[in-house]
């Protein structure tokens, strides 16, 4: 054996290029996992992003609906008014909270509406009600499917802020759990009239 150097396998790595490996798997891990949480909150927003598309044609319409509806029952003020306010308290909602909310409110005042309708066949008879009903019907469905979306999407992401061991990056960063976009008990089902 030569003097100073030392045996293969009694050799020990310096103590430094452990730490220096060990921290730079534990940078990467945390940009790694840091990035997959910017990716998800990401896909949150833009699910949220579609959701407030459909939720705006739905608003869109219900002035239109509520004008129709005026022509043929112009002197059933309180309903027409409770849709038009439950349609602005919508408008102004912020989180998804209090979107649903307002939606359960609106989804209420949407059924009175057509309710009122049943009482006046000359409305159920006219074209512009009928087609105004059908394009609410039809997105009432995009909604349902923008929600699962957004839901689906709330899901991961709450997962990974929530879970050992991304949770402890989310923690430093400032990630913080999504709500759910609930919907009314009665939005599983389109609001309907029956001609």
């Amino acid at each position: 054996m030569i003097p100073g150097v030392g045996d293969a396998s009694t050799y020990t790595p310096p103590m430094g290029w452990i730490l220096v490996v060990l921290v730079v798997v534990l940078a990467g891990w945390f940009v790694f996992a840091y990035n997959g949480l910017v990716r998800r909150r990401n896909r949150v927003d833009n699910a949220w992003g579609q959701v407030e598309v459909q939720l705006k044609r739905r608003y869109d319409l219900i002035p239109n609906l509520v004008e129709t509806v005026k022509g043929y029952a112009g002197h059933e003020q309180g309903t027409l008014q409770a849709v038009i306010e439950a349609r602005n308290r919508a408008l102004d909602a912020s989180t998804p909270t209090e979107q649903a909310e307002a939606e359960n409110v609106l989804t209420a005042a949407l059924r009175q509406l057509f309710a009122l309708a049943e009482a006046y066949p000359q409305l159920r008879a006219s074209e512009n009600f009928a087609g105004l009903q059908a394009e609410l019907a039809e997105t009432e469905n995009k909604i349902a499917v923008a929600r699962q979306i957004y839901n689906d999407s709330v899901l991961g992401y709450n997962n990974l802020v929530q879970t050992i061991p991304t949770m402890l990056v989310a923690s430093v960063a400032g990630f913080r759990p999504r709500d759910f976009f609930d919907a009314p008990p009665a939005a599983d089902e389109a609001p309907r009239v029956e001609f």
